[in-house]
């Protein structure tokens, strides 16, 4: 039997029933596996690490980013849409994607994406062409003001007033095209019928607006009839080199020739053929630097024209004019220049902006 008094001893809570309490410093079995908890070390969380590609990638899309913006805070739109500019998002976009294809990669490879989706020649480019980046200097009136500036951004105003002028460009050039088209009349007996007419545009200031500079093109001169043989398309560049020569102008370039080094791909896709003789297109250039006006003779022999692609584009541009769809024409074409009519309203407009 029980003893009742040994039983009512045994518990210390002040409830009947109720378990007794541990003894001080707890069950000695319990307290022996919380030590053992203690002493062992609990394993430090796993780091998630990426291969070098995944870093590569995140520095290109960064470094690239911040290119961007530079450039977007000089106004230079040109230069965000170039070419260089253009390879190099390729090849920024090209190693993002080869790290998302790797699982180790992958998470810093995300990061990447992230700033090429938000820095990118596209998101750039177009707040480039709106003008300057927001800030006090290019907010409301300010901006407004510096959108009627007369001159180019970055550009000194007594260096545009020495170039030639709009009118004397012009006069030049049409003087030149004349000698040619005279030349190579004597020469092969080319007729010759003026083709697409002049255009006129005014020039971008670099801040959001336009200047008082223009880029004129010229009208096209085109022969009457086709030239195919392959021998008198060289016989007649030579002829041209002579008369620029006259005219103090560089040496024809044919930008068509594999020996300017350009890849076999692109002269495919422009003219048609990385082979001279079975090209399409010709298109040599030449200059009279440092002046302003730049001359183009081309050829285009639709002869070589297997799938008419070229005959199709070459329609459209011609339509609604005289000129040929194919033949040896003749042009030229200058940039930044202004006219001899405006010169007292561009120092006028310039004293204005403190110049």
């Amino acid at each position: 039997m029980v003893n009742p008094s040994h039983d009512r001893a045994s518990y210390l809570g002040g409830v009947e029933g109720a378990p007794p309490v541990p003894p001080p410093g707890g069950y000695p079995a319990a307290a022996r596996w919380r030590r053992l908890a203690e002493q062992t070390e609990r394993p430090a969380p796993r780091r998630l690490t990426s291969g070098p590609l995944g870093w590569v990638a995140l520095a290109a899309a960064g470094v690239f980013g911040l290119v961007l913006l530079v450039m977007w805070a000089q106004g230079a739109t040109d230069a965000i849409y170039g070419a260089v500019t253009l390879g190099l998002q390729l090849a920024v976009g090209l190693t993002v994607v080869a790290a998302l294809l790797s699982a180790r990669n992958r998470t810093v490879g995300a990061m990447a994406v992230a700033l090429v989706l938000l820095l990118n020649v596209g998101t750039i480019g177009a707040a480039s062409a709106l003008g300057s980046p927001p800030g006090p200097a290019s907010a409301g009136a300010e901006r407004d003001h510096w959108a009627g500036y007369p001159g180019i951004k970055g550009q000194d105003k007594e260096e545009i007033l020495r170039r030639v002028s709009l009118e004397d460009a012009q006069a030049a050039g049409a003087q030149l095209m004349a000698a040619i088209r005279e030349r190579l009349g004597e020469e092969f007996g080319f007729a010759w019928v003026e083709g697409r007419p002049a255009m006129t545009r005014s020039e971008r200031n670099g801040y959001g607006g336009e200047s008082m500079l223009v880029e004129y093109s010229s009208e096209h001169w085109s022969t009457t009839v086709p030239v195919t043989d392959h021998a008198q398309k060289l016989a007649a560049m030579a002829v041209i080199d002579e008369v620029l020569a006259e005219f103090a102008f560089s040496s024809l370039l044919p930008l068509n020739d594999p020996a300017t080094g350009f890849d076999p791909a692109y002269l495919e896709r422009f003219y048609g053929s990385a082979d001279v003789r079975t090209q399409v297109e010709w298109e040599w250039y030449a200059d009279d630097w440092p002046g302003p006006v730049r001359f183009y003779a081309n050829v285009t022999d639709l002869g070589n024209d297997a799938d008419g692609d070229f005959r199709r584009l070459r329609e459209a541009v011609v339509a609604g004019t005289a000129e040929p769809v194919e033949g040896l024409r003749i042009s030229f074409y200058v940039r930044e220049v202004l006219s001899a009519d405006d010169v007292e309203e561009f120092e006028r407009r310039m004293a204005e902006y403190g110049e």
